[in-house]
Parts: C-alpha cells; sequence; structure tokens
C-alpha cells in the first residue's frame, strides 16, 4: 500500500472521523483471516494507541478475521483490567496476551560486532542479539499491526517504529545491550533526533530480520495540553518513511525551547500513569538539556509505590542507587557485581536517573518512606507540603510564580523534551 498521512491542519487536533477514516483506507483491498496488533501499554495512554486499536480490532472483526492483541510491555509490569478497559475500550480482555521479554522470545540472528562499533565510535563492540516475541514470526498472521507514538526518547532518540517490537516485544539480549549502548553513548547527543545509534540498531535489525513479514506502522504524533490528547498527525505505512516523517513533526509539537536554564522546575506525575521511578524518571531524561547547573527538580509523585518495574529491577535500584554515569559504569565493571552485569537495562536505567551532580532530584511521594528515596541517590520532601507548594491545580504549563519564586511546571514529562535554547546555541 501507498503511505498514508492525515496531519492536522486546524491546531484543535484530528478529529475522530478523520482517523478512523485512514485506518479503514489502510485496511482496504486486503483479505485478512488472522490479524496480530501490537499496541503499547498504558504507559504510552496518551499516544492514541487504544483509540486505534479499537478502530481496527472491530473493523477486522465485521472482515470475519481473528485478531489477537498483544500490548508491547518491554519490561513494564503487565497491564491490568482496568487499565485494559480505560485504554482500549470494550475489546473482550481475552483477545489480550502478556509479553514475557525473558521467556517467550525467539532470536532471529545478530547485528554484527564491528557494525555495532561503526555507528557507536567503538564505545560498543560487541554484537547485539534480535530477539522477539514467538507471534511476530507466527505465519498464520497475514497482517501485524503496530501502532504508536513518535516523541523524544532516552535510549533511542525518537521513539517507536522498529523500536515497538525489538524493544517492546523483544527480548533480554536486545533490551538490555539497546539500553546500555544509548547510556553509554549519551542521551543529549541523541534526544530528539532521528538516525542515532540505537534506531540504526533498530533499522538495521527491521532491514534483515523483519522484511518478510507484513507489517503495518500506525504511527501518531500527539501532545496533551491540560491533560487533552491532540493527535497532530497519523503517518501509516510498511516501510521507514512513515517515521521518517512523524520524526519531522515530533520535532516540532514534542520539543520546547525554553529561554533560558530552569533554576527550579516542578514536575508532576499522573498517579495513573506512573508508580515507579523506572517510569517516573522520566521527569528527569526529559528536562535534564533544559536544567540550570545548581538548579532544583521537583518530581510530585503521588502513585510512586515502588523503584522497579518488577522485583529484580527493583533490588538492582536498591543495591546500587542513581549514583551518576561514572560511578555506574564502575560497578558494571566490578567482577563481584555479576547482579549488575547480567541486566544492563537496569545499569542503563540507572545512569539514565541522575543528573551527574549537576542539578538536584527530590522526588515527593506518598507510599516510599524517605529513607528509601535517599537511599537510592535522590532528595526526598514531603508530599503533602510540596503539593501546598506547588498546587497542579493552580499552575499552568511552563513559568509560574509561585511561592515567591520562579518555576517552570510540567505536568506530564512523557510527550517532550525540553531544552535550554542557551546552551543549546552554545
Amino acid at each position: 500500500m501507498n503511505d498514508i498521512r492525515c496531519i492536522d491542519k486546524t491546531g484543535n487536533g484530528l478529529s475522530g472521523q478523520e482517523i478512523r477514516d485512514a485506518l479503514l483506507r489502510s485496511l482496504e483491498g486486503r483479505t485478512l483471516r488472522r490479524v496480530l496488533i501490537l499496541p503499547p501499554d498504558f504507559t504510552r495512554f496518551h499516544s492514541g494507541a487504544g483509540s486505534i486499536t479499537n478502530v481496527y480490532y472491530h473493523a477486522l472483526k465485521e472482515r470475519g478475521a481473528a485478531v489477537d492483541i498483544l500490548p508491547t510491555l518491554g519490561t513494564h509490569a503487565p497491564m491490568t483490567d482496568g487499565e485494559l478497559s480505560a485504554m482500549f475500550g470494550d475489546i473482550p480482555h481475552d483477545r489480550f496476551f502478556v509479553h514475557d521479554w525473558r521467556h517467550d522470545v525467539v532470536k532471529l540472528g545478530e547485528i554484527p560486532a564491528d557494525f555495532v562499533s561503526e555507528i557507536t565510535d567503538g564505545l560498543w563492540r560487541e554484537p547485539v542479539p534480535v530477539e522477539v516475541n514467538r507471534r511476530i514470526m507466527d505465519e498464520r498472521y497475514d497482517l501485524i499491526i503496530s501502532p504508536g507514538q513518535v516523541v523524544p526518547h532516552e535510549v533511542i532518540g525518537m521513539s517507536n517504529h522498529a523500536k515497538n517490537i525489538f524493544v517492546g516485544a523483544g527480548g533480554s539480549g536486545m533490551i538490555n545491550q539497546s539500553h546500555m549502548i544509548g547510556a553509554v553513548f549519551g542521551m543529549e547527543r541523541m534526544m530528539g533526533r532521528d538516525h542515532t545509534p540505537v534506531r540504526r540498531l533498530f533499522d538495521y535489525g527491521a532491514e534483515r530480520f523483519l522484511k518478510d513479514r507484513p507489517i503495518l506502522w500506525a504511527l501518531t504524533v500527539t501532545t496533551a495540553p491540560q491533560g487533552k490528547v491532540k493527535m497532530h498527525g497519523l503517518f501509516l505505512g510498511e516501510g521507514r518513511e512513515c517515521l521518517t516523517e512523524a520524526v519531522k513533526l515530533a520535532q516540532q509539537k514534542n520539543i520546547d525551547f525554553v529561554p533560558h536554564g530552569i533554576r527550579t522546575c516542578v514536575v508532576y506525575l499522573d498517579p495513573n500513569e506512573f508508580k515507579s521511578t523506572w517510569l517516573g524518571n522520566k521527569a528527569i531524561y526529559r528536562t535534564r538539556m533544559a536544567m540550570a547547573d545548581g538548579g532544583r527538580l521537583i518530581i510530585l509523585a503521588p502513585g510512586v509505590e515502588r523503584f522497579g518495574e518488577d522485583a529484580e529491577c527493583d533490588r538492582l535500584i536498591r543495591k546500587y542507587g542513581y549514583r551518576g554515569r561514572l560511578n555506574t559504569l564502575a560497578a558494571f565493571e566490578r567482577p563481584e557485581n555479576a547482579d549488575l552485569r547480567a541486566d544492563m537495562g537496569a545499569a542503563a536505567h540507572l545512569i539514565h536517573g541522575s543528573s551527574d551532580g549537576r542539578f538536584s532530584i527530590t522526588y515527593a511521594v506518598k507510599r516510599i518512606e524517605k529513607s528509601e528515596i535517599e537511599g537510592v541517590g535522590f532528595e526526598a520532601a514531603d508530599f503533602d507540603d510540596m503539593i501546598g507548594r506547588y498546587d497542579p491545580q493552580k499552575l499552568q504549563y511552563g513559568f509560574n510564580i509561585a511561592d515567591g519564586e520562579e518555576i517552570y511546571y510540567i505536568p506530564n514529562p512523557a510527550l517532550g523534551l525540553w531544552i535550554d535554547r542557551e546552551r543549546f546555541q552554545a
């Protein structure tokens, strides 16, 4: 099929009818008996992928096709029944399957060490295994639909496309090494950009190992001012061009330049979406390029109740903490720390979750003891005190005066990237 591009011209976002019409056009001329849909999980609630999945499900059922749905959890916790209903509407829950990134995958091959070394400037010299969920290689599927949002991302630069498969529905080898490569190469060198080393890994894997799979990409560009999702673009296609075009639009819609370094930044984490620092640290990743040296990042996190998304990741975070890039790399290299070396994804996360001492990070939570927050390397504050001082109900997105000081308020860090224009230009 030819690529389908649906771009909002009004500034109000695409209408439901415009989105539906584009999705139905992408199915025209196809004879389908069995279809696999790979939407993101609840952590990408604002992507619009839930409603897209719902439209596809009902349209395919009307055509007599059997539909299976595999949320691309990556290393995240499985979705609850409540989350499935909230995100995907009236799709029966028995159509959803859980991705097990440690066990339910097949190895397709590997990306050679010389290519990896070339694209990382020699910073990583090991081959990278290419693993995907078994269902993706099941030839009974006439079509695989991969919906999701293109947005700045700390590991790859701009999210989605083949990342949704190789990480969201991938195995431990690819997930761990790709995250570690991104951390070693440096977030600031990649966030908001397209052809990063990690993206080139996924492009290589898609071109060589997925070229015979019938994959339809459904990529969105969204924002959520005041919590209401606006879809600015929908890009449908079977190659890479849809990603290239979506990246261009996302760079316009999801990157905010601030005029100077932020001295105090307050980020609110929706308790329905953020229940761990593993996810909540987006508040750190996405603001670090805007924070002034010596500044304060205050994270209001009423729903955060743990550190990792599973028990093992939680244990590693508690053991090693967010101590900075150099300290984490040193710990990673020590022979006695075999547990950290065995989980490169966790090691990369620890690097991402630190400011390397450039600015302070304060978590204000309700469900974790202050001593535990401080034990992993953050500062801790009483949630009720912070919410009294920085009330999300009274703050507007951007610069505010609160309690006599200038602060920058972000109601959802997952949908953007913030950069200090002065530092960027310098």
